[in-house]
């Protein structure tokens, strides 16, 4: 990392919001295998990648919907599109934060740092999720990838929170639980951070994040001292 950056702009999903919760419903809804949550949200991430080559943008969650309708054929497992709406679309917008993330917010905020959300859940998904985890408050700007129709790591939704924050990617620092968000973000020049979230790894493949620590905890000591 060669500047400080002056704005932090933070994934959702999995990065601040804990996934734990959906174990239940999309078990439920896999006949109890709540094993198979990590298999259905890199679906869904395959899938969503898909629907942006394609040009066929549409809601995140519609596009969780149609991956655990994958899985559950996979599994030997029928489940229709209302079934699998019912596990998704309302939970996933009651995800908690995980217990390190209001603390260390509050605490970037209160060291001058310009705070964004970048997600690819939709605009009034988002919304909800972050108002219902209790830390909408702490952003300065909320960024869905809905507003560019595609999903990161699409060099386009990077680029427009770049120009809606009205900051230079050299001055802005990603922070994500995921590798390959980090490589969307490098490939347009920002500073990245990986948290390292049980069960994320590095990809091996592209350039090392700037910082790569445990927690957003690590985060806030390695950029504010």
């Amino acid at each position: 990392m060669t500047d400080m950056p002056r704005v932090l702009i933070f994934d959702v999903n999995e990065t601040l919001l804990d996934l734990t919760p959906l174990k239940e419903t999309v078990g439920a809804a896999l006949g109890g295998r709540g094993d198979l949550l990590p298999l259905w949200f890199t679906t869904m991430l395959q899938y969503s990648l898909v629907d942006s080559l394609i040009g066929q943008y549409r809601d995140f969650a519609q596009v969780g919907v149609g991956a655990l309708m994958m899985i559950g054929e996979k599994q030997g497992i029928s489940i229709d599109r209302d079934t699998a709406e019912q596990a998704i679309i309302e939970p996933i917008r009651h995800l908690p934060a995980h217990p390190d993330v209001v603390p260390a917010l509050e605490s970037l905020r209160s060291n001058g740092f310009i705070m964004a959300a970048l997600t690819n859940s939709s605009r009034s998904g988002v919304a909800a999720q972050l108002t219902n985890a209790g830390i909408i408050e702490l952003f300065h700007h909320v960024v869905s990838t809905e507003e560019v129709q595609a999903f990161k790591p699409d060099p386009k939704p990077y680029r427009h929170a770049l120009d809606l924050l009205e900051t230079d990617a050299t001055e802005t620092l990603m922070v994500a639980a995921h590798a390959w968000d980090l490589a969307g973000a490098k490939n347009v020049g920002l500073q990245t951070a990986f948290i390292a979230r049980p069960g994320a790894v590095l990809y091996p493949n592209v350039e090392r994040p700037d910082i790569v620590v445990s927690d957003l905890a690590g985060l806030v000591s390695t950029i504010t001292t």
